[in-house]
């Protein structure tokens, strides 16, 4: 906020006492001889029921648009010292803020590289995580040595409360990414790996799908896993959503759709695209129903929502009714259409039904609502395919003139897999080799500006009076190291009252 941050850390549990006070501390310096906030915590409320987690909200006691540092002491030991950086006021007129966005980071498949050097980079405001914080499997074995890792329960995914909190230790026992959330403030969403692959609401049962996970046919078992889910979530990731503890019902116990004033000059909407969603339209089979899959009618059908009407009201109301120049949408799932042909086939396939293609109706009412309204300036920022992507957002896709104002509403920016297998290597085993698929991509689907889904890594958002910029990064998972190489492969920028995607990446040498 404006006035706060959530400040974050965990006791070590074998140190841990209920009569031991946690002390926090938040100053305009490193060396803490400038301290504007302070105050204790008491032991029993990081106990073992939070698994000795602590979060502090100083919501109230900061300046705006401030850098503050921070840390915690117990039993006379001190933490390392945080970063931390509140909003700017709401009336005021930044010239510019600089995200970096993040998504799909899977222990078990590669080194947190990309993570150091988001630490490091100090022209970052904030930094945007979109989802699959965690992933819900095991890792007994893994080819990259120290990422392997058991669960609790031995289970191969998570089934419990105690599961999900050993996956949020493992993932944050990295020094990488310690390091980066020790450096800047992050702001998070979840999509399905928080819970389970592919999860969704099923409203028939009033209870969660999940439809890879061993509790698929047992509606009360999967209410509990999406509650204790939820309660990790809240434990371990620095945010303020709306909570009831007491409550029974997920929808109840736990909110996490909220919006963010950068004064004038950015409104961001952080949705969630896994809660509310209802089933996939054709079938949940990976192959031939969710994935690489021909389509059906109920992709087109009223009911088929992926953000649920109560969610889809306010998010609209705050695009529509947003009066700063850039409004920007963190949503997890790609928007625009993406369609390939079929291997030894005919006709065309959708690659995903998890994502929006799958729920068009939906996309399509959004995307008229945006154009009827007249906003201007609107930037969705997307993560979930493991691929970077810049496409142009229409009402319908259908219509390939990237140009015509009355069809194209913004444009849609994808952030690639920090370490999750890439789109790549899935459409390998679809049948499509990587060598054809780039191209393909962009023939079938001549919205998409930019594609890459071969590497890995994270991309960075900057946001000024005259445009914005999309950077996206490459960065080697395989090495464990700081000196993990990193390069810039493509600069995407769009000009303030325009939707035009303009290439303005820097030429190398020669």
């Amino acid at each position: 906020t404006p006035t706060g941050v959530i400040l974050w850390t965990r006791v070590n549990e074998e140190v841990w006492s209920a009569d031991e006070t946690l002390d926090f501390q938040v100053a305009l310096d490193q060396e803490f001889s400038q301290i504007v906030a302070q105050g204790l915590v008491n032991g029993v409320d990081f106990g073992p029921e939070r698994d000795y987690t602590v979060k502090v909200d100083v919501d109230g006691l900061l300046a705006a648009d401030t850098r503050y540092y921070y840390r915690f002491i117990y039993q006379a030991t001190a933490s390392q010292v945080g970063r931390c950086r509140t909003l700017p006021d709401p009336t005021s007129a930044p010239d510019s803020l600089k995200f970096a966005v993040l998504t799909c980071q899977d222990f078990a498949n590669g080194y947190y590289g990309a993570y150091h050097h988001l630490a490091v980079d100090d022209e970052i405001d904030f930094v945007l995580h979109l989802g699959d914080f965690i992933y819900e499997h095991s890792a007994p074995s893994s080819p990259y040595p120290g990422r392997s890792f058991s669960l609790p329960s031995g289970s191969s995914v998570a089934i419990n409360l105690d599961d999900y909190r050993a996956l949020y230790r493992t993932y944050r026992s990295d020094p990488f990414f310690q390091e980066a959330m020790t450096n800047h403030t992050f702001i998070n969403i979840w999509d399905d790996h928080e819970m389970a692959n592919d999860c969704y609401w099923d409203y028939a049962n009033d209870a969660p799908g999940a439809p890879d996970h061993p509790y698929a046919h047992d509606p009360a078992a999967l209410t509990q896993l999406k509650l204790d889910a939820q309660q990790a979530w809240a434990e371990y990731v620095p945010a303020r959503p709306e909570t009831d503890p007491n409550a029974f019902h997920p929808h109840d116990f736990l909110s996490i759709p909220r919006s963010f004033r950068f004064g004038d000059l950015l409104d961001l909407f952080m949705a969630d695209g896994r809660t509310y969603r209802a089933p996939h339209p054709c079938g949940e089979e990976l192959i031939g129903e969710r994935y690489v899959t021909i389509g059906c009618d109920q992709q087109n059908e009223p009911e088929q929502t992926l953000l649920g009407r109560q969610q889809r009201r306010w998010l609209m109301q705050g695009l529509t009714t947003s009066t700063a120049l850039w409004k920007v949408w963190g949503n997890q799932v790609l928007q625009a259409r993406l369609r390939i042909p079929r291997p030894f086939n005919p006709g065309n396939i959708y690659v995903n039904l998890d994502a929006w293609d799958g729920y068009n109706f939906e996309r399509t009412i959004i995307a008229s609502r945006l154009k009827q309204a007249g906003v201007q300036n609107f930037v969705l920022l997307t993560g979930d395919l493991h691929a970077y992507m810049a496409c142009y957002l229409k009402i319908n896709y259908n219509l390939t003139n990237n140009n015509d104002p009355d069809n194209v509403i913004g444009v849609e920016f994808m952030t690639p897999a920090i370490t999750s297998a890439n789109l790549a290597q899935r459409l390998e085993e679809y049948g499509i080799p990587i060598d054809v698929d780039l191209w393909l991509v962009q023939l079938l689907n001549p919205h998409v500006s930019y594609f890459n889904d071969e590497l890995w890594g994270y991309s960075t958002m900057t946001f000024n009076r005259d445009y914005c910029q999309y950077d996206a990064y490459q960065v080697d998972k395989e090495v464990n190291s700081p000196d993990a190489a990193i390069s810039l492969l493509r600069a995407l920028r769009v000009n303030k009252d325009t939707t035009q995607i303009i290439d303005v990446t820097p030429l190398g040498p020669g």
